[in-house]
């Protein structure tokens, strides 16, 4: 195969021609075979030196013609080295769409991303979640919204993407958009991961993500205290809905399971383990991984409650789970009675159960993360913090180890 090429510029006599200035033409040929290109440029017969290629002269116009052809020279050996790089057939044709940048088609981010989500829609129930898709859908709005306000159009080439556009993104997610840094991160990921694909298919070469980096951190996940728990598990409701959402809320917390869980969680689902005893047997919603748990006494008592309760019964569910909004909605009144000033959700049940009633009570942090049903134990350390109380307790069974005594006072000092 041939890699070599010729080029020559010619002034191109066009139809119905009387006299004056003629186009300047590119003839690029490659083993016999030619194909022009217009220059943009015209110039005067007699000012022509068709053995040079060039306009003859010395006047400004003449040396800033010149110069012009030279940078469009260049520009064809440019692409005639990356074809040769990609190991791309050269042929004249092939030479002079990579010279008019038309070898490859034209990639558009929002068209992109339009067409993931559409994907990812089809393809629900089958390893994507709703609330996936909607905050995917989410991010298409924010992308939009930022293209038209600081870029002023609607969609964007992905080649032309760089560095500030993606900083200039995140800034306009924090500012125009309001929204906090992990959410803001959330979105970033969203875009990142379409820039991969694009990556992936060889429509850029470059990642405009290389040199960023986001500074948000993972929010401090809160739980309840041993007291806190005591309080709303100990509280008399004589309010028919709080009392079940109660219920709910303390079942989570000491089985670790989440409100997609808990919601699906059926009466098959408790099952006998291992041990003989009574374990919840089932998959986590969210990562679709195993999440066998035994049951506590406090758990089993929650349950037996609602074994005759005819709304589970009819329906063969463990608990009569409400909606997520009516669920957090009930836990702030819950909050409110009970004398607990921190924002009580749903969620903060799985918290505490990682806390408060596994690893406060020296259960391994690995078992923790295997009943929580958490592909990465990177994962149950964001939630599962070490208390003051266990630092403590290990520390005073160190000191038992080494001989000190622990009994002594500050004033013997």
């Amino acid at each position: 195969m041939s890699t070599n090429y010729s080029l020559l510029f010619y002034l191109k006599k066009p139809k119905n021609y009387v006299g004056g200035m003629k186009p300047i033409y590119m003839r690029i040929t490659v083993a016999g075979d030619p194909k022009e290109v217009s220059t943009g440029r015209e110039c005067d017969p007699v000012r022509w030196n068709a053995k040079a290629n060039r306009a003859k002269g010395t006047k400004e116009d003449i040396r800033g013609l010149n110069a012009y052809l030279d940078t469009l020279e260049r520009k064809v050996a440019d692409a005639h080295l990356q074809l040769v790089k990609d190991g791309t057939e050269i042929t004249a044709e092939s030479l002079k769409l990579k010279y008019l940048g038309k070898d490859v088609q034209r990639q558009y981010l929002m068209e992109t991303f339009t067409e993931h989500n559409r994907k990812m829609e089809a393809l629900l129930g089958k390893g994507f979640k709703p609330n996936t898709l909607k905050g995917y859908n989410t991010s298409v709005a924010h992308l939009t919204s930022y293209l038209e306000k600081c870029h002023g159009e609607t969609d964007i080439e992905i080649r032309h993407i760089d560095h500030a556009f993606i900083t200039g993104y995140e800034f306009f997610l924090r500012s125009d958009m309001e929204c906090s840094a992990v959410s803001a991160a959330k979105y970033m990921k969203h875009l990142r991961k379409i820039i991969n694909q694009c990556l992936a298919h060889r429509w850029i070469t470059e990642n405009p993500f290389v040199f960023y980096k986001t500074k948000a951190k993972p929010r401090e996940k809160e739980f309840l205290t041993p007291d806190e728990l005591d309080r709303i598990a100990q509280k008399e409701f004589s309010i028919t809905r709080l009392s079940h959402v109660r219920d709910i809320f303390v079942f989570c917390c000491y089985t670790g399971l989440s409100y997609a869980d808990v919601r699906k969680l059926q009466k098959t689902g408790i099952a006998k383990g291992i041990d003989g005893r009574l374990w919840v047997l089932t998959s986590r919603e969210k990562t679709e991984t195993s999440s066998n748990i035994p049951l506590l006494p406090q758990a089993l008592e929650i349950i037996g409650r609602y074994a005759d309760y005819p709304p589970c019964v009819a329906k063969g569910m463990v608990l009569p789970v409400l909606s997520n909004q009516k669920m957090n909605s009930y836990l702030k009144e819950i909050a409110d009675l009970c004398c607990i000033t921190k924002k009580l959700t749903f969620h903060m049940a799985r918290h505490t159960f990682a806390t408060t009633v596994t690893l406060a009570n020296n259960v391994p942090i690995e078992t923790v993360s295997k009943m929580l049903g958490h592909t990465n134990i990177k994962t149950t350390q964001h939630y599962a913090k070490l208390l003051d109380t266990r630092i403590s307790s290990d520390m005073e069974k160190l000191k038992e180890k080494l001989g000190f005594r622990t009994n002594i006072s500050l004033s013997a000092h």
